[in-house]
């Protein structure tokens, strides 16, 4: 079992910087693939950002160029670097552990607000 504790959520303005994290427990951490998914209200829930295991990303269309996933595999977390916001970014944020076909798991979600 794997939980996962995210903090970073919060009010900014659109233009602003956020760092979203997300600290797992359990020792196997660095076996699983991370993600980062958002929704916002009225809409499906949707990939941000991966990491694998081994390291290569891949990232929504919508924000490419202004979010960086990243990982600290000796901490157990991942993070969510989210520069530039828009106001469409505004969204509950996710963060997702997967390996393997059937073991993943969400957490709680941190909400993001960005005013125009």
């Amino acid at each position: 079992q794997v939980q996962l504790v995210q903090s970073g959520g919060g009010l900014v303005q659109a233009g602003d910087s956020l760092r979203l994290s997300c600290a797992a427990s359990g020792r196997t951490f660095s076996s699983y693939a991370m993600s980062w998914y958002r929704q916002a209200p009225g809409k499906k829930r949707e990939l941000v950002a991966r990491m694998s295991d081994a390291g290569s990303t891949n990232y929504a269309d919508s924000v490419k160029g202004r979010f960086t996933i990243s990982r600290d595999n000796a901490k157990n977390t991942v993070y969510l670097q989210m520069n530039s916001l828009k106001p469409e970014d505004a969204a509950v944020y996710y963060c997702h552990a997967k390996r393997g076909v059937f073991m993943e798991y969400w957490g709680k979600g941190t909400l993001v607000t960005v005013s125009s």
